[in-house]
């Protein structure tokens, strides 16, 4: 996020795009409610009515996939009424005139017959986003998980800095981060072309820090490989795997070809705190402790570095993520001589110049967002407020992308998945909490009622999903909240197993697939 959780609430135009914030995001959900209280214009753009649709002024309610298309007839209408911020353009951005020729052809009307949406409604939520003092943009996966999910996150930042809605407080792009460390992951370097704080590896003066630090004689010069491109290799160019909390047979697109591939492995070693459904395929299991019996921090959506404190001992054999691979790189060979996270956070500190001002000790007073590069530093609210990290902001032409599966004769509907909001992600955890469960006992597919009606399922019918890749069964929920033609449903169960029909096309930049449009046809289970 370019800004914090807390000024969402001091936002007079908030657009969020492809997040059903109140479900899968509930305290941000809180501070959006706060700011539409306080007098904020709050629009979403969403295929569905969704809770956050329902607060909201203006629903954009387009068709799947065309978020491209929406964005770029929001910046037609600013550019053509001259709304947009010359200054701030001038003064700290590049290539403008390339942006305003691209989304010159996006009229309202163009737009409108792509995306469902009302021309008049994306006047209307153009003006108030470039009018409006205060403008944010929250988006999550229903962004990102497109085959043109890295343009459809240009096209967020191109309307921002086109407004000048950047680099200052409550105005801002903002990603909220599918789970509690998805951002400390990424910080750490848990990305194929990058080190840690976001290096990247194709800089000798990187290679050569780390190389040092790691005691090495060199670091790989080349990207490494994506989690859905190391499953795709599994079994060909990938003999071993070894997979830490996470459950791809569960959370990946295409199932059953997942299954097929870790099968495939000559060795597969899982560390969980669970015997997870992709666990139950490894040939080794390592238990790992849960996040209450394990000192550590948790970067969270907001830069936001939080220490957690072990509440207990580690039950039976687990032991903390960072001592079982301690262990394992000593008895391959590298010794890894850590003894405690503190010490590895003053590591990280040395290498990562964003994480430099960031201790144990001061995580013991507060916590801090980074960039923090010092130790007296009191770290960063918001980003960007006199420069961007390559200097100006660069605008990015983008064009509207059709889904990779468009619905057809044999395959009519579209699929989309998400969450809820009573379970975390494959329900590893949450599966197993009672209390959760009494809430939200089983999976549904929302199928709008005259589609339902079609098919002659009433409300509760066992129904069938089916897609080139595979099919699963479940309850149908007849709900106006899905347009016809599309189904949703969450990816959380697992007797509910979605993603063995889901589509493994992916971002050609990313690599992300594309969770969010799949073609489907759905019957009545007799």
């Amino acid at each position: 996020m370019t800004n914090s959780i807390g000024e969402i609430a001091d936002a007079d135009f908030i657009l969020t795009a492809g997040t059903n914030t109140f479900d899968a995001h509930p305290i941000i959900g809180i501070k959006i409610k706060q700011a539409v209280a306080k007098g904020a214009t709050l629009a979403v753009i969403d295929p569905r009515l969704t809770d956050s649709a329902k607060l909201a002024q203006y629903h954009l309610q387009l068709k799947p996939g065309t978020d491209i298309a929406l964005f770029n007839g929001l910046a037609n209408v600013i550019i053509e009424e001259g709304l947009y911020n010359k200054e701030f353009v001038e003064a700290r951005t590049e290539d403008f005139d390339a942006f305003k020729q691209t989304v010159a052809k996006y009229t309202p009307d163009y737009v409108s017959e792509i995306t469902g949406v009302p021309a008049e409604t994306i006047r209307e939520v153009a003006r108030g986003y470039a009018k409006a003092k205060n403008s944010t943009i929250l988006y999550t996966m229903g962004i990102t998980q497109h085959i043109c999910g890295t343009h459809n996150v240009f096209s967020t930042t191109n309307l921002s800095m086109l407004c000048g809605h950047i680099g200052k407080e409550s105005s801002g792009v903002n990603p909220l981060r599918g789970q509690n460390n998805v951002q400390g992951a990424c910080d750490m370097g848990a990305l194929p072309v990058v080190f840690p704080g976001y290096q990247p590896i194709g800089v000798e003066a990187n290679r050569e820090k780390f190389a040092k630090a790691w005691n090495v004689e060199s670091v790989p010069d080349k990207p490494g490989l994506t989690v859905g491109e190391m499953v795709e290799a599994a079994g060909k160019s990938i003999k071993a795997m070894y997979i830490l909390g996470e459950n791809p047979v569960l959370s990946d697109p295409d199932a059953n070809q997942v299954i097929h591939e870790l099968e495939s492995l000559d060795f597969l070693v899982v560390q969980d705190i669970f015997l997870t459904e992709t666990a139950q395929l490894a040939d080794v299991v390592l238990p790992a402790a849960s996040f209450a019996e394990k000192d550590g921090t948790f970067s969270n959506t907001e830069r936001r570095v939080q220490k957690v404190r072990k509440a207990i001992e580690p039950i039976g054999n687990s032991k903390p993520d960072w001592e079982i691979i301690c262990l394992i790189s000593t008895a391959m060979g590298y010794p890894m001589s850590y003894d405690s996270p503190a010490n590895i956070m003053n590591e990280i500190g040395k290498l990562t110049p964003a994480y430099g001002g960031i201790t144990h000790e001061r995580l013991d007073v507060c916590s801090l967002q980074w960039p923090c590069p010092a130790p007296d530093h009191p770290g960063t609210k918001f980003l960007h407020a006199t420069t961007f990290s390559r200097g100006k902001g660069k605008f990015q032409p983008v064009e509207h992308i059709p889904p990779d599966e468009l619905p057809d004769a044999e395959y009519p509907m579209v699929l989309s998945t998400g969450r809820r909001r009573y379970h975390y992600h494959t329900g590893t955890m949450t599966q197993r909490t009672g209390a959760l469960e009494v809430f939200y006992p089983n999976e549904y597919l929302e199928i709008n009622c005259a589609d339902a009606e079609k098919l002659g399922v009433c409300d509760g019918d066992k129904v069938r999903v089916i897609s080139r890749r595979g099919q699963v069964e479940l309850a149908a929920q007849l709900s106006e909240r899905v347009t016809p033609g599309l189904v949703f449903t969450s990816f959380q169960y697992p007797d509910v197993p979605i993603n063995k029909v889901t589509n493994a096309a992916r971002d050609p930049i990313s690599k992300i697939p594309e969770y969010k449009v799949c073609a489907v046809k759905v019957e009545k289970v007799s």
